[in-house]
């Protein structure tokens, strides 16, 4: 149970969730300071941490660094400030006046503690936002900003929260970096002093970086060892600072934008940052994982309870030589298949022939389309399944009807070059008549033709991201671009209920706690190649849940790498996640539509372990040797172990896998074989997945409990 409680005469705050506690107080000078962040406490042991703190060393050392909730520009503060503001007057500094607080229930099962201050000198309002849970130990963070003056205030930094770590001996970092095709690579490395930063400019979460941290005290592992975490929920350009100070503390800040814009404040506005959910958690980063999995399921996915359907995608099949014909007969297979929800891709629209050209005319193209779309609909509505589209709503193609009408609709600066990535501009979503544009035809074009689902794309990063009519508030584009990009998808969700939406940014450029919050899934990665997906959907998954990763069994040798792994391994790391296929199915064998189709019926029988069980990473890809992980459902019934394999070098002894999460009373019997297994034996001795000789080898092992 979540509680929120206050000690009047020492002015200390305690938030409590059902296994951690945090806890802060309002010092002598006004500021808002940390004091405790992990194990459960009482309001009477959170006093212990109540001291005054003492004079700095030095002249040169000033207030620490690490200890602010929301550490300002301002006083002898020489970290990196959580809020930069520059005033009409050309004041920088931000001097804390504590105004009141609230407390409220927002939701059944849920507590908010909004802490009020202001500049003791200038109108500008600052309300710090803690919410917590019943059911998870993740607390939520933001903050309000609000210009109660006439003169405007120019925020240069707002960040969402800062978060501070007891003492350790020593610090670890993990975070994820790659870029495309390579996206969500996991690094663990030792905090080093100074500041590190993690960011994107990019104005989308990015491939290469992602908005989330986990520290430890370097001694955690998978299953044991204290965990602090935090991610942000924000699909633009963000920013994380960790700081390990001098005299061995260590801590971050997080929040949107990156450094140089700037947000300005006009008079009598205010501006909400995203939130930046933070985790601290015992049993090590796999537990760590595990409660995020489950937050994200009761607090942030829109439709948790889904099972998400096998799907079909037609782009690896097609590319851009798509046309009515061809559609039916692909949805034919793949429903023979069995998949539920087919999706055409790119090419069904305008002059769309290439990358060349196209994009911005969103209308069924009348040579490969002549009844529109509906006919296509009405015929994959027949088969059985599901109607999806890939939609790229906020590029535009400089050849294309749109660009020539409204050319001053992308964002660019005067007398620039306009770049050209993937031969597309961006359009300039801060723009309201762009939004509303962009929100016109979506709603029509589901309306008008029954879609269920959108793969919604964005395949370029954000570049010279001006706003000439706008002057000096130019840098507004960066913030209020993702306000409307999610307005207009949560418009449009709630103009059709049915419509379900997978986010994508040319694989995993938008993945984040922001996007998840409005749409049903996410695409990891362009590149399908399985073994590259192996350490992809790893490092994925150590905070976003499988119910929410989308895995495609693609054709070999893959488009990007090459490289030819067996049918059934494909299936079997693709079964991981939410089951797609993205092969052309017109070249599949009789003996490969039959194999697929059976590895199809398999996953139906699992999935929902994999989307709403609990996973235990057995074994990370960290050589050739056997990756393995389980999922559980919530009563220990059944478990799904998925083992995957590159190599079987000779000589090599294998090694047991020790299984969790099992109720330790049961016995339990592997669905294929019949053969009965004491859960006392999976979990302390383990056991030896059957794998078939050879690289590449992989293994699914249903396991279900004797009544």
């Amino acid at each position: 149970m979540s509680v929120i409680a206050f000690a009047s005469d020492t002015g200390v705050w305690l938030l409590s969730t059902p296994r951690t506690s945090y806890a802060l107080r309002i010092d002598a000078t006004g500021a808002p300071c940390h004091l405790a962040w992990g194990p459960a406490l009482t309001l009477e042991e959170v006093q212990e941490f109540v001291t005054e703190p003492a004079p700095p060393p030095s002249s040169f050392e000033g207030r620490p660094s690490v200890g602010d909730e929301l550490p300002v520009d301002g006083g002898p503060r020489y970290g990196p400030p959580s809020l930069q503001v520059r005033f009409a007057d050309g004041t920088r500094a931000f001097e804390w006046q504590a105004t009141g607080h609230r407390v409220h229930e927002p939701a059944p099962g849920s507590a908010e503690l909004v802490l009020d201050f202001r500049d003791r000198l200038h109108p500008l309002r600052v309300a710090l936002h803690y919410r917590v849970h019943d059911d998870s130990d993740v607390i939520e963070r933001w903050t309000v900003l609000r210009n109660d003056g006439d003169a405007p205030v120019a925020l240069q930094r707002a960040d969402s929260a800062a978060w501070t770590l007891p003492f350790r001996e020593d610090y670890r970092l993990s975070h994820v970096t790659g870029q495309w095709s390579a996206e969500t690579q996991l690094r663990r490395d030792v905090l080093p002093f100074g500041e590190t930063v993690l960011t994107s400019r990019r104005g989308i979460t990015s491939h290469h970086a992602n908005p989330w941290v986990m520290l430890d005290a370097g001694d955690a592992t998978e299953d044991h060892g204290q965990v602090w975490s935090a991610a942000l929920a924000w699909s633009g350009s963000w920013r994380i600072t960790v700081q390990r100070t001098p005299d061995g503390r260590a801590g971050f800040t997080a929040g949107a934008g990156h450094e140089g814009p700037y947000l300005p404040l006009g008079p009598g506005q205010e501006y909400t940052t995203p939130v930046h959910a933070g985790l601290y958690c015992e049993g090590g980063f796999g537990a760590a994982s595990r409660a995020w999995h489950a937050y994200t399921l009761a607090h942030v996915l829109p439709h948790p309870q889904e099972i998400r359907p096998v799907l079909y995608n037609s782009w690896e099949a097609t590319g851009f030589d798509v046309d009515e014909a061809g559609q039916k007969a692909l949805a034919a297979r793949a429903a023979a298949l069995g998949v539920e929800l087919y999706v055409m891709d790119d090419g069904w629209f305008g002059a769309r022939r290439s990358e060349a050209a196209g994009l911005g005319d969103w209308v069924p193209a009348p040579d490969r389309f002549p009844g529109g779309l509906a006919p296509l609909a009405e015929e994959v509505h027949r088969l059985g399944m599901r109607f999806g589209l890939w939609v790229e709503p906020e590029m535009v193609s400089p050849d294309s009807d749109l660009y020539r009408k409204q050319p001053d609709w992308v964002l660019h600066f005067p007398h620039r070059t306009r770049t050209e990535l993937r031969n597309q501009l961006v359009l300039n979503f801060a723009r309201r008549d762009v939004a509303e544009w962009a929100y016109g035809w979506l709603t029509r074009l589901v309306g008008d033709h029954g879609i269920d689902f959108l793969k919604w794309d964005m395949n370029r990063a954000i570049s010279e991201a001006g706003w000439p009519d706008r002057g000096e508030g130019a840098d507004e584009v960066w913030t209020t671009y993702v306000h409307h990009l999610y307005d207009v998808v949560d418009r449009l969700r709630a103009d059709h209920p049915h419509l379900r939406i997978e986010a994508c940014s040319g694989g995993g450029g938008r993945v984040d706690l922001g996007i998840l919050s409005r749409t049903d899934q996410a695409w990891p990665s362009d590149n399908t190649d399985a073994a590259d997906r192996v350490a992809i959907q790893h490092g994925y998954g150590q905070i976003y849940p499988a119910r929410t990763m989308a895995a495609w069994v693609t054709d070999v040798p893959n488009q990007l790498t090459g490289r030819s792994v067996p049918l059934r391994f494909r299936f079997h790391v693709a079964m991981a996640g939410v089951l797609g296929i993205g092969g052309d199915l017109s070249h599949w064998s009789d003996a490969e539509l039959a194999e697929g189709a059976g590895l199809v019926a398999e996953y139906k029988r699992v999935r929902h372990l994999v989307q709403h069980g609990t996973q235990h990473r057995l074994r990370a890809p960290v050589d050739d040797g056997p990756a393995a992980t389980q999922y559980v459902a919530a009563d220990g019934s059944e478990t799904l172990l998925l083992v995957w394999q590159r190599t079987s070098p000779h000589g090599r002894p294998s090694r047991p896998l020790r299984l969790a999460g099992l109720d330790p009373a049961a016995r339990y019997r592997e669905a294929r074989t019949g053969t009965v297994y004491s859960a006392t034996v999976l979990r302390e001795y383990g056991m030896q997945p059957e794998l078939p000789p050879g690289d590449w080898a992989s293994a699914a092992v249903h396991l279900i409990r004797v009544p």
